[in-house]
């Protein structure tokens, strides 16, 4: 009996290779501390997720101030007063700046957010520093295999959106032509700081808006027509090789070389 048979709804989807195996590993340890990779940092504990972050990201301290969700001050004597015992997060809650919920809300927002980055493809030198623990304290951990999946799960949505990552990290342009669609009113607020200078990272800052949030807005008007989209980066041509160049710059001019010898060989027999 054949496969598609034994198997009405067709193969079984492929499963994915983990982006860290060191990742792997340390759930299965039930470790705690930071796993530090190129674009950003995991922080576990048991083997569970309870934080990121990226330089790609806002923080969590972004996302609550600028939306207006806290008072800037609020932030800072929460920090001061119990960032040293790691219970920036309860402390918030406790004193009744944010709500429970809130906070749990924002926060997994702001981790799954800096985890994408954090969990990007990397060839860079991946480390984990046992004991580690990020000063927000405990919110809510998240299984580590759900914020790879969470992250896979955006990247495809970005490459069917407009296949080009190098949106990503360019400054965003605005185009001279008009766009295809109708602009939705995120949309909007992108493209009305799309200077030529900002990336989409420090648009998502300025609006107070999670960067992958921001991202999606930026391929959207790319495939719209309302943003460029960057050239196609080519590689530098490969370095001469220094024999190639010695034997080049010897046999320069090959076409003179030659009528020196034709001159010296008739002056020779005369």
């Amino acid at each position: 009996m054949s496969a598609a048979m034994d198997n009405p709804a067709g193969p079984a989807p492929r499963a994915r290779t983990p982006v860290s195996p060191m990742l792997v590993r340390l759930v299965a340890e039930r470790a705690t501390g930071a796993l530090l990779r190129d674009r950003g940092t995991l922080y576990l504990c048991d083997g569970q997720v309870v934080h990121a972050e990226s330089p790609a990201a806002p923080g969590i301290d972004v996302l609550l101030t600028t939306a207006g969700r806290l008072r800037p001050e609020g932030w800072r004597e929460a920090v001061d007063q119990a960032g040293p015992r790691g219970r920036v997060g309860r402390f918030l809650v406790e004193s009744g700046q944010v709500g429970d919920g809130e906070l749990e809300i924002c926060h997994l927002g702001a981790l799954h957010d800096a985890a994408f980055f954090a969990l990007a493809p990397s060839s860079g030198p991946t480390r984990f520093r046992y004991g580690v623990a990020h000063w927000i304290g405990p919110v809510r951990p998240v299984p580590a295999a759900a914020v790879e999946r969470e992250a896979a799960r955006r990247r495809e949505l970005l490459d069917r959106l407009w296949p080009c990552p190098d949106l990503d990290t360019a400054p965003v342009v605005r185009s001279r032509r008009r766009p295809d669609a109708p602009l939705t009113p995120r949309q909007r607020a992108v493209l009305t700081r799309a200077d030529g200078a900002r990336t989409p990272q420090d648009i998502a800052r300025v609006l107070g808006r999670p960067a992958f949030h921001t991202l999606i807005d930026v391929r959207r008007l790319a495939a719209a027509g309302a943003v460029e989209t960057p050239r196609a980066r080519t590689p530098p041509p490969d370095p001469v090789p220094a024999w190639f160049a010695r034997m080049s710059a010897e046999t320069a001019d090959p076409d003179v070389a030659l009528l020196r010898r034709l001159r010296d060989a008739l002056e020779a027999t005369l």
